[in-house]
């Protein structure tokens, strides 16, 4: 008897995805609540889990395909993975006919594991598996329930590199990645290029840009914001803090804070317009821009105004890790009322951010730098950074905008201010 495996409700307004790859193939031994297929949608990647225990038996629709919610995708056949053996692919047609990248992932699924069981890689480890050429059955995986993240493979790859190599035969080229076309080596100076399909992830974020640019009267302002008090006060804190919270103090919490505090005296940048009205919020959720392996997220640190420094770490920090795992939900994305993204990380000094609809203002946050400025008539070095705020011209005024960040420049200049509410 076998099981219909449907797809999952995926979120409040999402009504199809896009089948991103299969976790498991037919024959393969399946447990219960066991992933077998990964979904991509317009926001996350959804890993999609087998209802009962059992042997993957038809695949209903294949990779890349677009499946709407409820849809039959697979089905689950009861028994044992040895009385339902997989058919075997006749030689002379190859199922996969792409070239060597293919049978290189075909042997990375297949390798078994330490307790004899199939491996299951998620679509961003097993292309790391392929361009690093480490065999996935040797190296001990840190994830949910034992399964290999990127750090794994990468961490790996690292140590293969640092031992010596030895006295054999020079080895194959690794294989190229399963979505790069198999392509003959080229004469040296030969030009080439490779198409690449766009994840549902990418089309949408491309899509809503575009639709923000279209739709919003965008402008930018600018301010600088010395970081000393803020730095001294991390310097002083963070070994207490994190012995009392068991979280890194960070510099997120205090940019959270500051503009909650701010958007309390410039609520237009809190606010969205929807239709004719203008829709104010009493609450401040703050979107935070995370690097996923898919592309950019945007969870959502909901009540930000009610929370403390180590809730706002605690939230970010949990954040992170589900955004490299891919583990975030569809509620984890929904909603939001003000952006901001730290471009400063990847080493940014400044930038003109892109508001995120239907949100009607983003703060840009960049790197710290030693830059020499004028204090009390005399020049000295500060660790300055840029605010950058794109807003939307047609509910926030420039002089809002301009207010906005000279609240926050004095909260962090002097962060008493944050304590005291000021």
């Amino acid at each position: 008897m076998a099981t219909e495996v449907k797809v999952p409700t995926l979120g409040e307004s999402i009504t199809e995805a896009t089948l991103g790859q299969w976790l498991k193939k037919p024959g393969d031994p399946v447990k219960a609540d066991e992933p077998i297929a990964s979904l991509e949608t317009d926001k996350v990647a959804v890993e999609v889990p087998s209802p009962v225990a059992g042997v993957m038996g038809d695949q209903v629709v294949a990779e890349g395909d677009t499946v709407e919610v409820g849809a039959v995708i697979a089905r689950i056949e009861s028994g044992s993975a040895a009385a339902h053996p997989a058919a075997p692919a006749p030689a002379s047609t190859p199922v996969n006919p792409t070239g060597p990248g293919e049978n290189a992932q075909v042997r990375a699924e297949e390798a078994p594991e330490e307790e004899g069981g199939p491996l299951t890689l998620s679509p961003s480890v097993r292309r790391l598996v392929l361009e690093h050429g480490v065999d996935p059955s040797k190296i001990k995986g840190t994830g949910k329930d034992g399964r290999l993240t990127k750090d794994d493979v990468l961490a790996a790859a690292r140590n293969r590199e640092s031992q010596p190599a030895a006295p054999a035969a020079a080895p194959s080229p690794p294989p190229p990645p399963p979505s790069a076309p198999a392509i003959a080596a080229a004469p040296s100076g030969e030009r080439r290029e490779e198409r690449v399909r766009m994840t549902r992830l990418r089309q949408t974020v491309a899509r809503r840009l575009k639709e923000a640019q279209n739709t919003a009267a965008m402008l930018t302002t600018f301010n600088d914001v010395d970081m000393t008090e803020v730095m001294a006060a991390r310097g002083r804190y963070k070994d207490l803090f994190e012995k009392k919270h068991g979280i890194r103090l960070g510099f997120m919490s205090f940019f959270v804070k500051a503009a909650v505090l701010a958007a309390r005296d410039v609520p237009s940048v809190n606010a969205y317009i929807e239709g004719d009205e203008i829709v104010y919020h009493d609450y401040v959720d703050v979107s935070v821009a995370v690097s996923a392996p898919n592309g950019l997220v945007v969870p959502v640190i909901r009540n930000a105004h009610t929370l403390s420094f180590a809730q706002i770490e605690q939230t970010i920090a949990d954040f992170g890790k589900r955004a490299k795992d891919g583990t975030l939900t569809m509620a984890d994305m929904t909603g939001g009322t003000f952006t901001i993204s730290n471009g400063g990380i990847f080493g940014s000094l400044l930038s003109t951010p892109i508001i995120n609809p239907p949100q009607s203002a983003v703060l840009g946050m960049h790197r710290i730098e030693d830059r020499p400025v004028v204090r009390d008539g005399q020049i000295v070095a500060r660790p300055m950074m840029y605010l950058a705020l794109s807003y939307d011209h047609r509910l926030v005024d420039g002089r809002e905008a301009v207010t906005f960040l000279v609240r926050m420049k004095e909260a962090l200049e002097d962060p008493t201010r944050l304590l005291i509410d000021l």
